[in-house]
């Protein structure tokens, strides 16, 4: 599957993902100024997975240190086995295409599901944060698991056994 940056005209499907009832307590919805404002930065990518098949927001890029941070992704349908292939597109992004030293993200304590496909994609558990997050969804605070990989563990990962990937646009 092929990665692109999102454009305006996308945002509907991005905002559609974010507020349906299985992800909404998972996903922070961001409005279409706020989407925008991602595009318009150049310490964020906003992309689309195939054609619009998910999505995925990376934030901090360009910082010294080279961590970038997976901030929101989202498939727009699950359970079809599709999980580990787009969640591998989106690590292979990060380091080969923004040059992540280290790449993080987190999951609500309250979404197994996620945990654990992170897990299997190679990112180490690195804590938790009790009672951080304030989901809206919920109308509670629930605790925020932090997950990590390094450049050095990304580059020990197998190969995808599935087919592969395409790269995105190198102008990107």
């Amino acid at each position: 599957m092929r990665l692109r940056p999102a454009t305006p005209a996308d945002f509907a499907f991005i905002r559609s993902l974010a507020g349906r009832p299985d992800y909404a307590p998972f996903i922070s919805d961001d409005d279409e100024d706020e989407l925008a404002a991602h595009l318009a930065t150049s310490a964020h990518r906003l992309l689309i997975w195939g054609d619009q098949q998910g999505f995925a927001l990376y934030c901090g890029i360009g910082e010294p240190s080279g961590a970038v941070e997976l901030r929101r992704l989202a498939l727009a349908q699950t359970g079809r086995g599709e999980g580990q292939a787009f969640l591998r597109a989106m690590v292979d992004f990060a380091f080969r295409d923004l040059k992540a030293a280290r790449l993080w993200l987190d999951a609500s304590s309250e979404n197994p599901r996620a945990q654990a496909s992170y897990l299997k994609a190679g990112f180490t558990f690195e804590g938790r944060m009790r009672s951080h997050w304030y989901r809206p969804a919920l109308g509670r605070n629930v605790d925020l698991m932090l997950y990590g990989m390094l450049r050095a563990e990304w580059q020990a990962l197998p190969p995808l056994t599935d087919a592969p990937l395409a790269p995105l646009n190198p102008a990107y």
